[in-house]
């Protein structure tokens, strides 16, 4: 392929230059000899700084969004307007434009999108169907489980695992749309086949400012990002920013889905959620659906229906769609049982907003109360360093209203001091009357609510789910709340491990 077929389609202010090109980075760690590399200025940090590094690499053309860098010599060059654009499509004339040839789900929410992005693949493999899963906890591509950098990756990634999976034999992709990528245009050019949308509530106002900021990004997805808008719409009614939505794409797509507990083209009738799981009448524009799911929890209603709108969509019928639901057993981090042989529940789950924190201990509410009269609900949690502040309080008064004795400790603390991002949760915990503790070293504070756990009570450990590391101001730790809390357990006299081995006999 030469520079001139790389940059068909693109934005191109000025070009000269025509040589044979091996592949495209953006990272001038990743160039070799060939490459072409894309010089673009990000959040934190402006790829054109490495214009030379990556020429002493063996780059032989560079794409850049910066008007003031010079053309070196005896090097392709181009200038851009915009630089993750122009790496959009640079990326998809790379891998021929796999975006194009393969079916695209995305799913875009504050809560919800990882749960109801495994549904969908779940759902799609019940109908026979190869898909590529691309998301916040992890990625699926040809039967490999490769680690997820980003809820959304950036367009070159993207394209890569498209390619790959198209390769494998791949007919489908679900991919949970992040707002920070569709306000980036990580996902230019892709054209979506199916746009999902489960709620929005207060999140990342650190980066998108306002509450209409944040939804107006949730919209691209909706109108398209430099392509057609979706052929179909899914949206939560019952949430007043989906309710929005579904007018919005009532003009621009093919087929709008609505859906909500109990209205909606998809709605719930005769709920049972247990301990065991969720059993209900899911309503679909065919008739009813009898529908298991190993998922518990009134969020997992939603999650389920949004789901099953989806794979509808994506024509799956009746059968595939109640076989994929009961299917999947679990998602990493989402509500997940840490079990060695003690008598009472240890749950570790992402819940990272006040939203989501009001959704979990009330979901650990009716677990206890149908188990033991008197069991309490143990929450463990932090809020992220360098994010939205205001939110800190709001998450301290939730996580204190839903439970009967709360750890506050840290999270991902980042650059700032733990003390002082707990000092700002501690408002809100403190207005809510609950017993507490205060115990910053994360570690310690899942053993110490482990060690005040009685028989039928539930702890719960929020904030990190998946995550397998902790980030401090000196950079990435190894940590993981499920492997923490065994740890705990197994130091209180519990055996975890024959646990493990029985369950998996």
């Amino acid at each position: 392929m030469t520079f001139q077929q790389l940059l068909d389609g693109a934005e191109v202010l000025a070009q000269s230059g025509n040589p044979g090109v091996s592949g495209v980075e953006y990272d001038s760690r990743g160039v070799k000899p060939g490459s072409v590399f894309v010089a673009m200025r990000g959040e934190t940090s402006d790829g054109n700084r490495f214009i030379d590094s990556a020429i002493a690499a063996g780059a032989v053309a560079v794409v850049t969004d910066s008007a003031a860098e010079k053309p070196r010599e005896s090097i392709a060059w181009a200038v851009v307007p915009h630089g993750r654009r122009a790496l959009a499509r640079l990326s998809a004339n790379f891998y021929r434009k796999p975006a194009e040839r393969i079916a695209i789900t995305g799913i875009t929410g504050t809560n919800g999108k990882s749960t109801t992005a495994f549904l969908v693949e779940s759902i799609l493999a019940a109908a026979g169907r190869k898909s590529a899963l691309i998301g916040t906890i992890e990625y699926h591509v040809a039967g490999k489980v490769l680690p997820a950098p980003h809820t959304t990756p950036e367009a070159l990634d993207l394209n890569r695992i498209l390619n790959e999976a198209l390769g494998q034999g791949a007919t489908d992709a679900v991919m949970e749309v992040s707002s920070h990528a569709l306000a980036q245009q990580r996902v230019y050019g892709v054209p979506f086949d199916v746009a999902v949308f489960t709620n929005l509530t207060r999140d990342h106002l650190d980066y998108h400012q306002t509450m209409e900021e944040y939804f107006s990004a949730k919209r691209v997805l909706f109108e398209g990002c430099g392509t057609d808008a979706p052929r179909a719409a899914v949206t939560n009614l019952d949430d007043e920013y989906g309710a929005k939505l579904a007018e919005f794409s009532r003009k621009r797509s093919a087929l709008v889905l609505k859906y909500g507990w109990a209205r909606g083209d998809f709605h719930a009738k005769q709920v049972e959620i247990t301990p065991r799981g969720t059993r209900m009448d899911l309503i679909a524009p065919e008739g009813k659906i009898a529908v298991f799911s190993q998922l518990i929890g009134r969020v997992n209603v939603y999650n389920i229906l949004a789901a099953a709108g989806a794979a509808y969509a994506r024509g799956c019928n009746t059968e595939a769609i109640a076989r994929g639901i009961e299917t999947l057993a679990r998602v990493p981090g989402r509500f997940e049982r840490v079990d060695c042989g003690q008598p009472f529940t240890v749950v570790v789950d992402y819940a990272h907003t006040d939203d989501a924190l009001r959704n979990l201990t009330e979901l650990a509410r009716e677990f206890v109360s149908r188990t033991a009269s008197k069991a309490r609900v143990l929450t463990v949690f932090g809020c992220g360093g360098d994010r939205d502040r205001m939110k800190r309080p709001l998450m301290g008064e939730a996580a204190g209203r839903g439970s009967d004795f709360v750890v506050l400790t840290s999270d991902n603390p980042r650059s700032e001091d733990p003390l002082s991002i707990i000092n700002d949760a501690l408002v809100g915990l403190q207005r809510s009357g609950v017993k507490y503790s205060v115990e910053a070293d994360r570690r310690k504070a899942i053993a110490l609510a482990t060690s005040e756990a009685r028989p039928g009570d539930i702890v719960l450990i929020a904030g990190k789910g998946h995550e397998k590391v902790q980030i401090m101001r000196d950079g990435p730790h190894p940590f993981d709340d499920v492997e923490v809390a065994r740890e705990a357990l197994r130091a209180a006299g519990f055996e975890c491990e024959k646990v493990s081995a029985s369950a998996k006999a």
